[in-house]
C-alpha cells in the first residue's frame, strides 16, 4: 500500500476526530476553532495531498533508483520494519530541527505552524512543497537497504500519528510523557513563547528532543502562531509568503554574501543592512488573533464547496489512477483551483467572488468537454446553481470591505 492510500483511508477519520474534537470543547466550554482558520488549515491539506499525486511519483522514484543501485544491505522484511520505523523517526527529527534553523527548509514548513489555534485541524495544515526538502533526509535508508514500500508505510505511521498529539484537550499523559512525543509536548513546540521557540522536534518518540538537548516541558499557557503572524485567510497566499519575504530579502541586501546566507541561515539572522528580526512576547491574556467575520450564507457556501473538493480529492487518491491521464491533471488543477479561490471569500475581499465565479465557469466548461454527456451536463448545470447562489444568496453582508476585513481581536 502506497503512503498515498494511508492517508486517503484516513481523511474520513480525520474529519470525524475533527467533528468530535470541537463537540467535546463547546461542552467543555472552550473554543478551539475558528471557522476562516480551520478552513485554511484543510485547505493545505487537501493543496498538499492533490500536489502528492503527482510529486509523490517522481519522489518514490528517486527514493527507488537509490535503493535498487546503491543500498549496501539486503535486508529481511522484519530487519527492514525496525530499521524504516527508527530510521524515519531519527531522521525526521534532524529534519524538522533543521526546518526551522534553515531558512529555505522554514520557508516550506512555516505553513504548519502559522495558525493562531490548536486543533487537530492543524495536524492538516501542511506546505506543498515540504516532501521535496525531506526526502534526501530519509535516502539514507534507502541506502541501508529499507525498501520502497516499507519505508513509504513507515513514514506514513509517523505522519498518521502525529496527527492526534494537536490538540489542546489532552492533558500530560504520565509516564509516555518520557518516552512518546505527546499533545503536551507538542503544544510546546507550536507556541511562540521564548522559552518554547524551537523545542520538541519529535515525530513519535520523546527520546530524541532529550539526547540533542532540546526538550522543553509544558509549563506556561502556549501562545500559537507565528512570532511574525502571517495575518492572512488566503490558503494561496500562506503557502508562499516566506518563499517571496525571502526573495524580498536576499533582493534588497547588498552583499552578495549576505544575499546568499538570507536562505542559509535561521529566521531570526539579519544581514547588517537589514531591519531588526521583528519580536514581542506575546501571553494569551494580550494575543490579538486575526480574524474575518464571515455572514452565515457565505459560510454555507465555503462548507458546500469544500465538501465538493474533499470528495474529488477521495476520488483523485483512491481511484484516479485509473483515469485518462488529461481528466487527472484537469480535476487536480481545479480543485486546487477552488482551495485557492476561496481566499477572498474566507477574507470578505472585494473581488473575491468575480474569482469564485471564474472558477465556476471554468469548472462547468470542462465538465461539458471532459465528462461522460449526461454527467458533464449535470455537472455544468451544479455549476450554474452555485453562480446562482453566489451572487444572490451568499454575498458578502452590505458592511463597507475596509470594516468586514482583517479585523483583529
Amino acid at each position: 500500500m502506497t503512503e498515498a492510500l494511508y492517508i486517503a483511508i484516513s481523511i474520513p477519520v480525520f474529519f470525524l476526530a475533527i467533528g468530535v474534537e470541537s463537540l467535546i470543547a463547546r461542552r467543555m466550554g472552550r473554543r478551539v476553532y475558528r471557522f476562516n482558520d480551520a478552513l485554511v488549515d484543510l485547505s493545505c491539506g487537501i493543496a498538499q495531498q492533490l500536489t502528492e499525486v503527482f510529486a509523490a511519483v517522481f519522489l518514490l522514484g528517486v527514493y527507488t533508483l537509490v535503493w535498487s543501485r546503491w543500498r549496501v544491505l539486503t535486508l529481511s522484511t522484519g530487519v527492514a520494519w525496525l530499521v524504516a520505523l527508527a530510521g524515519v523517526d531519527f531522521l525526521y527529527y534532524w529534519w524538522h530541527r533543521l526546518s526551522h534553523e534553515v531558512n529555505f527548509l522554514w520557508a516550506a514548513h512555516v505553513v504548519h505552524h502559522q495558525s493562531e489555534d490548536y486543533n487537530l485541524a492543524v495536524a492538516l495544515r501542511q506546505s506543498v512543497t515540504t516532501s521535496w526538502t525531506v526526502l534526501p533526509f530519509y535516502l539514507p535508508l534507502a541506502l541501508l537497504g529499507v525498501p520502497p514500500l516499507i519505508y513509504a508505510g513507515s513514514h506514513a505511521i509517523s505522519l498518521l500519528y502525529q496527527f492526534w498529539i494537536h490538540t489542546e484537550l489532552l492533558p500530560k499523559l504520565g509516564a509516555a510523557e518520557t518516552v512518546m512525543n505527546t499533545p503536551s509536548h507538542h503544544r510546546v513546540h507550536h507556541a511562540t513563547n521564548d522559552k518554547y521557540l524551537d523545542k520538541n522536534y519529535a515525530a513519535i518518540l520523546i527520546v530524541w528532543d532529550r539526547m540533542f538537548g532540546t526538550l522543553e516541558i509544558e509549563r506556561d499557557a502556549p501562545v500559537y502562531g507565528l512570532v511574525k503572524p502571517v495575518a492572512s485567510f488566503s490558503p494561496l497566499w500562506v503557502q508562499v509568503h516566506y518563499w517571496i519575504e525571502l526573495a524580498r530579502r536576499s533582493w534588497r541586501t547588498r552583499k552578495w554574501l549576505d544575499k546568499i546566507q538570507v536562505w542559509l541561515r535561521g529566521p531570526a539572522w539579519r544581514a547588517p543592512d537589514e531591519a531588526a528580526y521583528p519580536h514581542e512576547e506575546l501571553t494569551p491574556a494580550t494575543q490579538r488573533k486575526y480574524d474575518v467575520r464571515l455572514p452565515r450564507r457565505v459560510r454555507a457556501y465555503v462548507i458546500v464547496q469544500f465538501l465538493v473538493v474533499s470528495n474529488a480529492v477521495l476520488a483523485v487518491l483512491v481511484v484516479g489512477e485509473r483515469w485518462p491521464p488529461l481528466v487527472r491533471v484537469v480535476v487536480v488543477a481545479l480543485a486546487l483551483a477552488t482551495v485557492f479561490a476561496w481566499g477572498g471569500l474566507l477574507e470578505s475581499r472585494a473581488w473575491g467572488r468575480s474569482v469564485e465565479s471564474v472558477r465556476l465557469v471554468t469548472v462547468a466548461a470542462a465538465a461539458l468537454a471532459l465528462a461522460p454527456r449526461v454527467y458533464g451536463i449535470v455537472g455544468a448545470a451544479a455549476c450554474l446553481a452555485c453562480l446562482l447562489w453566489l451572487w444572490l444568496g451568499a454575498r458578502p453582508a452590505s458592511t463597507s470591505p475596509g470594516t468586514v476585513a482583517a479585523q483583529r481581536r
